[in-house]
């Protein structure tokens, strides 16, 4: 649900983005108004930005191999993070130096063309409203009760996030682009395209830092939810099972690796021991899907067990 909702509103964000940078450097040419310049390498940045997580989204479907025998389900989130790196130097820095030049040098908006970059601008802040909109119905889809900010700051897929914070960056730096130019054209004084220029630069860069931020967390390795730990740990000991220690980890964005240790009884042979972690396996994965990998640890109980707590693996919880 997550990856084909990701997909969508990936798509849907690259059209708008390509067809908005076209009208924008139009804009740009007719007038030379800095902040139509910016916006139209912002909305290059943020196409590139779609095709890197469209590439990314197909190289994590590679099969795993001997040299990757997890599967390269980060390659979602190394893309995420190069997103990040576009948007601060591609657009956030480019938008900052064309403000500096701008201001420099600044000239009002002239010639007969001066209603351009106004039309462009609406009908991009039409476009834009609509890629949001599909990124926040694909958002709803999954995100559940959280908040906006905890479903950005917690989320393993990194397409919708990503989307959400480009399309709402988009939107806040064309109503910027709106204001800066519409004060020039009132007062014909430029410095209020240059002004639109460096809040857009600003807004960029901030963008790019959240998104390096929290995909840095997924990169380096983040463990499973709360929600998914809780039914790992209730599947576990539905049976009486006792667990020692249990630990978590995204392989990717729809893939879960889980770790534990478990108590057996002294008295269980082999075959009872595979049996029982063989259940435990099947409980798990019936609780928590993307849960692939599992390894669960026997350990020897150290206490004796009491007939009415005893499972097949194990007694009461040992003394740790």
């Amino acid at each position: 649900m997550a990856a084909s909702g990701g997909t969508k509103a990936v798509v849907a964000a690259l059209c708008a983005n390509l067809t908005i940078a076209v009208f924008k450097f139009v804009a740009w040419v007719v007038t030379q108004s800095s902040s139509m310049l910016a916006e139209a390498i912002h909305s290059v940045a943020d196409s590139g930005n779609q095709v890197l997580l469209l590439v990314g989204g197909k190289a994590a479907k590679k099969q795993a191999s001997p040299e990757h025998p997890f599967g390269y389900g980060r390659e979602r989130y190394i893309y995420s993070f190069i997103v990040s790196i576009v948007l601060f130097s591609v657009g956030g820095l480019f938008a900052l130096y064309e403000a500096w030049h701008k201001f420099k040098d600044p000239h009002g908006i002239e010639g007969p063309w001066w209603w351009v970059p106004l039309a462009v601008l609406i009908g991009a802040i039409i476009a834009e409203t609509l890629s949001f909109r599909t990124a926040i119905i694909e958002s709803n889809r999954v995100r559940g009760d959280k908040s906006w900010t905890e479903f950005v700051r917690r989320a393993k897929s990194p397409e919708l996030p990503v989307i959400l914070l480009e399309d709402l960056g988009a939107l806040l730096g064309l109503v910027f682009a709106l204001i800066g130019v519409t004060l020039t054209l009132l007062t014909g004084d430029g410095l209020y395209d240059a002004l639109g220029t460096a809040a857009i630069g600003v807004l960029l860069v901030i963008i790019a830092v959240v998104l390096a931020v929290e995909t840095r967390s997924l990169l380096l390795g983040e463990s499973a939810t709360k929600e998914h730990v809780a039914a790992i740990e209730a599947a576990i000991r539905e049976d009486g099972t006792h667990i020692i220690h249990l630990k978590t980890l995204h392989i990717g964005p729809e893939e879960l690796l889980v770790a534990g240790k478990i108590t057996v009884r002294p008295e269980a042979d082999g075959q009872q021991i595979a049996d029982g972690i063989n259940a435990l396996e099947e409980r798990i994965r019936e609780a928590v899907p993307i849960a692939r990998v599992i390894y669960l640890e026997p350990d020897v109980s150290r206490t004796a067990p009491q007939p009415e707590e005893a499972s097949s693996l194990e007694g009461p919880r040992p003394v740790e």
